[in-house]
Order: C-alpha cells, then structure tokens, then sequence
C-alpha cells in the first residue's frame, strides 16, 4: 500500500497511470491490451519503446512528465501495440526507420489527442502531431514524408513545441528477434485482447466497439504483398539460404500452389510488369505502383526487369538490366490506349523467348476475355475493381485512394 504524502517512484507513477486509464470509461476496452507483456523502466532508454509486447520507459524521461503527459505515453506504447504496428509495417522500417517510427506515431497521437480534449491525456512536447494526417493510415503518412524527405524540406512540423525526436523509438530489432512460437502466442494473445475490448465497448455503448471490431478483420497491406510475392517467387533457385515466410501471406500463396521458400540467392533472373493501357488506369496509379514494384527490384535484384505496356495487343516493350533499374521508374514512357485483353501477353512472351521467373500486371480487371495462360507465377495489382477475382496466380485489390 502507498503511504499518503510519500513521493511515488517511476515505476509507482506508471502502475499508477495505468490503473487510471482503465478506469476511465472509453479505454475499459483497452484493459486487455495494457495487461500484455511487461512494462519496464530502464535508465538508458531515452524515452520510451516498446517491441510489440513489452514496454519500456526512460527514467528520467518520465520522471520529468506530469501525469497527464504520462497517460498519454502509456497509451501511445499501447495503442502500437493494439494496432500491430511493428509487424504490419515492419517493411517500412526496413525502407527506412525514422520515417517508420514518425509515421506511425503520427497516426496514432492523432487519434489520442482527439480522444483526450477533456484533459485526461495530454501530449508530452515531444509528441508528433501534424492536422494532415488525419484519417490516414501509417503507409500514406509514410509516403508523404518520403517525399519531403526526398525534396530536402518537410512540410511535416516539428513535434508538438519540442526536436524532431518524437515520443519513442519502436524496438523493431526486438520484434524480429521474438521466436516463431513467440509471435503466434502474442498475435493471438492480442487478438483475444481486441475479441474481449469488443464485448466490454458494446456493454458500456462506449462506441469503440465497432473500431475493435475492424481490427479484427484481416489486414492486407498490398506494399508488402508485393514484396514478399516478389522475394518469394524471384529470390532465384539456389535456396542455400532460407527465410521462414510470412505467416500472414502463406494462405494467400499457397491457395494457388506457387508457394515457395524465399531464400536469398544471387541467381535472381527476370520480372515482367505489364502495364495496363485501357485508358481506364490513370498515370498517376501505374506511377505510384510501378514505383514500389522498383523498390522491390532494389532487394531482389533481377538480372532484368522486361515493362510491358497492353491493351488489345503489346503496344511497349522496355527491357532494363540490372545496372539500368535505377532509372527504371524514372524513364519508363507508357504508352497505347483501347480495350483490355491480357491474354495478349503469354503469347508475346513465348514469341519473343521472354522467360521471366515472375510477372506482376497492373490493371483495373476489366478484361474483354479471360486471365490467361501464364507459364510462371503471377500478381494481379487491381485498382478500383473488387469485383474482379482473377482464377490464376494471386491478386492484391488495391483502391486508387489509397495511392
């Protein structure tokens, strides 16, 4: 029992907050989540982390936070974990760390000061907090400050009166180190965590109830997708090296039979990328798509990549070696215009000796006929179509809102 007039420690003030925010009414739902994992303080943290389960929190970080601030860290760790942040974007982090770690902190301090006017929770100085963000996911908030990053200027503002360091620094390195079992133990511990918050909000008509709810539907994120399609089916036939693949992808590859190890080898041959030229498929969509399709190119790197460009026929055909695919995003011209038959493209290949060891078609499902005969596995990129179900290779839908 705490003594009245003694001055809590750190670890005290936490519990403390804790204790608090389950007892606030609208976070009753999140009880589960806060009782996953330990929650530690570290004196050579420097704020606060967490690896997907555990919590880790600064000393002296928090010990210079009063305890509203507190609160709203608390909640920050937590709500990273409720929304899976380290694996579902873990692609990310490798692309590029600290926009992984603002990108998702920006999304999710949105949401806690909007749910926090009253004063319960508010954000330490050092939150990051831009208006833009709303009603975007970690993936979009990612892309715009890729590209302020790229432009050597950043419209994003710096965190909320304080450096550019932002609340935490996601222990990404830790979650990869969990074990196989370790991960399905904390996905589900997780997702009974999310089943339970469900029940709690709809007894308590706290109106969270629908937002658990989504989270417990699948989640496909078509950047990553694409690259574990492309690791998977391209990674070449030397598989002295083996990567154990993403669980959350095997029931999507494995349901066509073209399920392979994704190793790392240095005998990765060619992609093909057909474009869709039907006029229907705007400029900026095949940009954006085959913009990520070359960032795969950077981690697999084929000896070429042939771009494909169709409509009722092959109307461009670019081939672009190995030393040439930095270029690639930047110097592809599509071209042509018309109907859509991609059964225009197996015949092309086979007439011009084109081998590829994976194709990737961009397209918006459209089709005069059907999906075609493909000698190699396949991925259909579908904007905007979810009522095209392709019955060959495998298929991301993807909304051109989310470009």
């Amino acid at each position: 029992m705490l003594t009245l007039g003694k001055e809590l420690t750190v670890e005290q003030r936490l519990s403390k907050a804790v204790v608090d925010i389950m007892a606030k009414e609208k976070y009753v739902a999140l009880a589960g989540i806060l009782m996953i994992g330990d929650r530690l303080v570290k004196d050579d943290v420097p704020t606060a982390c967490t690896n997907g389960r555990d919590e880790m929190y600064g000393r002296e970080f928090v010990d210079g936070l009063n305890d509203p601030e507190l609160r709203y860290l608390v909640l920050h760790e937590n709500y990273h974990k409720l929304y899976k942040h380290l694996v579902t974007w873990f692609h990310l982090w490798l692309e590029d760390p600290d926009l992984a770690n603002k990108s998702a902190d920006y999304v999710i301090n949105i949401k806690i000061s909007d749910d926090n006017r009253d004063g319960f929770a508010v954000a330490p100085k050092l939150a990051l907090l831009d208006e833009r963000v709303r009603g975007m996911d970690t993936a979009q908030v990612f892309n715009i400050l890729k590209k302020e990053k790229k432009g050597g200027g950043g419209k994003c503002p710096p965190p909320n009166g304080g450096g550019p360091q932002g609340l935490d620094d996601h222990d990404w390195k830790g979650a990869k180190e969990f074990t196989d079992d370790e991960k399905r133990e904390l996905d589900r511990d997780v997702d009974e965590a999310i089943r339970q918050g469900a029940l709690i909000a709809g007894k308590l008509g706290t109106g969270t109830d629908r937002e658990f709810q989504e989270l417990l539907k699948p989640q496909v994120d078509w950047h990553e997708v694409m690259r574990e399609f492309i690791t998977a089916t391209c990674a070449g036939n030397d598989f002295s090296t083996y990567r154990r693949p993403n669980r959350r992808f095997i029931e999507i590859f494995t349901r066509d039979g073209i399920f392979m190890p994704s190793g790392i080898s240095e005998s990765v041959e060619g992609v093909v990328v057909g474009g869709d030229m039907s006029g229907s498929i705007g400029q900026r969509e095949q940009s954006v798509i085959i913009t990520e399709a070359k960032a795969c190119f950077d981690t697999v790197k084929p000896d070429w990549v042939r771009m494909l460009y169709w409509g009722t026929e092959v109307v461009g055909d670019e081939k672009y070696t190995q030393d040439q695919l930095d270029d690639f995003a930047k110097t592809t011209k599509p071209r042509g215009g018309g109907g859509t038959d991609v059964e225009c493209i197996p015949p092309y290949l086979t007439e011009k000796n084109i081998q590829p060891q994976a194709t990737i078609i961009i397209t918006d499902g459209d089709l005069y006929g059907g999906w075609g005969n493909w000698n190699c596995p396949v991925l259909w990129v579908v904007i905007d179509n979810e009522d095209a179900k392709p019955d060959v290779g495998t298929v991301i839908h993807v909304s051109s809102s989310e470009l």
